[in-house]
């Protein structure tokens, strides 16, 4: 009698997840990948998450001790909504704020699939000025009439504290300035949040380097002409959910380090 030998155990992060998570994976582990390269750079803080495919209560989110740089599609762990790791199993809780940010706003608004919240120099910068983002420059009428505002109380840490972001989004937002503090982007995709992100950061950087002027001395297009610009955006359809801009992030994903997708 022959005796068949045991399957060998799955001991890969990828042998455990469906075809869909493991895309998923390698997508938003370049996220992190060309955030980085583009100056998103807080040692081992601020977080990017994505809904698993097919598994609406569950999602993926970097570890705490990892620097965006170092992301790869199998270091992604995935939790369900109470910050209890599910792949890998022995991966520490969630607490502070991947489980208050992330997990309550993926848990509470399930039109969203996407939450990037960082807090990079001009848009802490900007989230000081007393007039939140101006309609500034080109990129900054992309969020024309969008953007939300979170005031600081404190850092969310706390479990109220998500209740307090989710009336501050309400039920529609998907950009918000956290007073003081940073910003949240959210939607339905990697792909659309690594642009408007992208786009948001330019939008700061370009407020910050105008009102260097001082008061008085930068200008200020007109309500109509901010509503037009807007609407141009908005006509342009599949340029707002990342498009040509996706595919270019991942060539340059690709060009810096492949072993993101490891």
């Amino acid at each position: 009698m022959s005796v068949q030998p045991l399957k060998k155990p799955s001991t890969t992060v990828r042998d455990q997840v469906s075809e869909a998570e493991w895309k998923a994976r390698v997508d938003l582990a370049a996220a992190h990948r060309v955030l980085w390269h583009y100056g998103v750079q807080d040692l081992t803080y601020n977080h990017l998450s994505l809904r698993v495919p097919g598994e609406p209560d569950h999602f993926l989110i970097k570890p705490t001790d990892e620097m965006f740089g170092e992301v790869t599609a199998s270091s992604l762990i995935k939790y369900d909504f109470e910050g209890n790791p599910l792949v890998p199993a022995n991966a520490r809780p969630m607490r502070g704020g991947g489980l208050i940010i992330h997990a309550g706003i993926l848990k509470h608004r399930r039109d969203l699939n996407c939450v990037f919240h960082t807090h990079t120099p001009a848009v802490m910068g900007v989230s000081s000025h007393k007039w939140g983002l101006l309609p500034i420059n080109q990129h900054a009428m992309r969020f024309y009439g969008e953007i939300k505002l979170h005031e600081f109380k404190g850092f969310e840490f706390e479990p109220e504290f998500t209740v307090r972001l989710l009336e501050d989004m309400g039920d529609s937002g998907r950009f918000m300035l956290l007073q003081n503090h940073g910003s949240l982007v959210c939607g339905d995709t990697v792909a659309e949040c690594v642009v408007n992100h992208h786009w948001l950061e330019m939008a700061c950087q370009g407020q910050v380097a105008a009102v260097a002027a001082g008061e008085g001395n930068f200008v200020v297009p007109t309500p109509e002409s901010c509503e037009f610009a807007h609407a141009q955006f908005e006509r342009a359809g599949n340029f707002l959910r990342g498009e040509k801009d996706w595919a270019a992030c991942l060539r340059l994903a690709e060009r810096m380090d492949p072993g993101f997708k490891d």
